[in-house]
């Protein structure tokens, strides 16, 4: 680390130690002893201006304080038929880890549907796999391998993608906001498997639109990946995915405990497990209520909103536009 990287870490220190109480305690849970590496992620994003960083790490704070982010992995979705519908539609898993000791996530983009249940759902599982991650397969895996781990590797799978995704957006976009302004530089790697000409299209047109830092997080891999990912993985931490050609990604494998996308995987059961455990000892204090944990989302910066209209753009482009991009008023959004 340079000495400019050390002066600014040293300025983000003395600031935060003049927060209030309430943000100190959800701070812990964000930078889970790991001050140097979370001080460091928030001036990445922010390109090492001390004062842009922490506005965003208070703001970060107040959302989660305004929001009880530190309760969320006590907040069960009920009932499991709609929990499993939601792993069925929002396919996202740990297939393992890298050598270095990153959790690998596996991603299918092309084929998740997010057609069983609000949008208020599926923000809040994607949080809560976000909390889980950072709370408790990060330390683990820091433990583990004796030294910090802060990040990830995300393999995003596009079997499947078309022009009926562009309905997808707006959620996404929701999640995105949440990410980049939340859980920034919690990813140190995006491959991309399984392309299809449309994706190959628009990544042409997004790509120049991406700040430099994570154009560089990007790669987009031939066929499958195989051969290219096994030179940071084992075999047996490929997603299924990306095992053989022509695979993709599988909503309903055949063994499900064998497919870290559906609910019967040791990871989703070890999370739920965890999450009932969590209500369960906040039970005593607050009953269990059925319904999805409401978010608010913050605006998303002007370069996703570019971003988003311009993949919107060139997905018509692929169609003839009709009802395409008024599929956003389908979403639901209120109702639980």
């Amino acid at each position: 680390m340079g000495i400019v990287s050390q002066e600014a870490i040293k300025q983000f220190q003395a600031l935060m130690d003049q927060v209030d109480e309430p943000l100190k305690i959800t701070f812990q849970n964000v930078h889970q002893g790991y001050l140097v590496e979370t001080f460091g992620r928030f001036l990445r994003a922010r390109e090492w201006n001390v004062v842009k960083a922490h506005k965003m790490l208070i703001d970060c704070l107040n959302w989660r304080v305004q929001n009880e982010i530190d309760n969320i992995l006590a907040k069960p979705i009920l009932p499991i038929e709609l929990y499993r519908g939601v792993r069925d539609s929002q396919l996202i898993g740990l297939s393992g880890y890298s050598r270095e000791g990153m959790p690998v996530f596996a991603i299918g983009v092309g084929l998740s549907t997010f057609d069983k249940a609000s949008v208020h759902y599926y923000v809040q599982s994607h949080i809560q796999i976000n909390e889980y991650r950072d709370r408790v397969i990060l330390p683990s895996a820091s433990k583990k391998y004796g030294k910090p781990i802060t990040t990830c590797v995300k393999v995003l799978d596009m079997t499947g993608l078309k022009l009926s995704a562009l309905s997808h957006i707006k959620l996404l976009t929701i999640i995105s906001t949440v990410d980049d302004l939340n859980y920034p530089e919690k990813t140190s790697t995006y491959y991309i498997v399984n392309v299809p000409y449309i994706f190959s299209a628009c990544w042409k047109v997004v790509k120049p639109l991406l700040q430099e830092r994570t154009r560089r997080k990007v790669q987009v891999l031939s066929g499958c990946g195989t051969d290219e990912l096994l030179k940071i993985m084992d075999y047996e931490s490929l997603p299924r995915f990306c095992k053989r050609e022509g695979s993709g990604s599988s909503r309903h494998s055949q063994n499900g405990s064998d497919n870290c996308f559906s609910l019967d995987h040791h990871f989703h059961q070890q999370l739920y497990d965890y999450i009932k455990q969590q209500s369960f000892i906040n039970e005593s204090v607050q009953p269990i209520k059925q319904g999805s944990f409401h978010v608010d989302v913050p605006e998303p910066a002007a370069e996703g909103t570019q971003i988003a209209k311009t993949i919107e753009y060139e997905f018509n482009k692929f169609g003839n536009g009709n009802g395409v991009s008024d599929s956003f008023d389908g979403l639901k959004i209120n109702g639980d």
